[in-house]
């Protein structure tokens, strides 16, 4: 049934309850149209009063729901609540070589977080591309909280112009059959010449690698 012209709706579907402040929203064409099962409303105030939902779709409890926001605060914003699993399909009538999905943010960041989970991304190949031109941008950073751990069937290759390992406790390198160093120069060096330089001046990577 539609509710009257001039209710003040609340997510819940209930009239907006509470003291009135300045930023409160309210208005008089607010439509509902509900059953026991859902509910399809125009115009709809948000809870807390601050943000009215120019379209929302809902079950009965309000925790599986469909919003886009007109004003306040989430002005523009899409949002999609699901109590459990939210599935999205598309490319049965695509080619392999065809982008069948394409999710695009034309400024600011995208994140993806599993607060109590596993991110998996599954696919035949995964490439991850950035396209940045100076020195602060066009970079791939991982950051673990524990270990970042790479295993690959035959080959983990890096292709570089410039290649660094940097540990600031202890770095191992084992090979269980036959391990092979090449360069075209091969330089060791430890902190026994911190004191006196060597003759092939090590003391300057020395203290490049120990700079406070």
């Amino acid at each position: 049934m539609a509710t009257p012209s001039n209710n003040k709706l609340n997510r819940t579907g209930g009239e907006q309850s509470g003291p009135k402040t300045d930023s409160a929203k309210e208005n008089y064409h607010a439509i509902k149209l509900s059953n026991p099962d859902a509910s399809l409303t125009f115009s709809q105030i948000h809870k807390k009063a601050d943000v009215t939902a120019a379209v929302m779709l809902q079950t009965l409890d309000a925790e599986h729901s469909f919003f886009m926001d007109k004003d306040g605060t989430r002005k523009g914003c899409t949002t999609s609540c699901s109590p459990r699993r939210l599935n999205l399909e598309c490319g049965s009538a695509m080619e392999e070589a065809e982008d069948s999905l394409f999710i695009n943010a034309k400024n600011g960041n995208i994140i993806i977080k599993a607060d109590n989970g596993k991110i998996r991304m599954e696919a035949t190949d995964i490439e991850l591309i950035t396209t940045g031109d100076t020195a602060d941008r066009g970079n791939i950073k991982l950051t673990s909280s524990q270990n970042v751990i790479i295993e690959a069937d035959k080959k983990f290759l890096v292709d570089s112009k410039h290649t660094q390992m940097v540990s600031t406790g202890q770095t191992e390198i084992s090979a269980n059959t036959c391990m092979r160093i090449y360069g075209s120069i091969i330089r060791g060096v430890t902190d026994a010449c911190s004191v006196k330089d060597s003759k092939n001046n090590n003391q300057r990577t020395q203290k490049e690698n120990n700079q406070v």
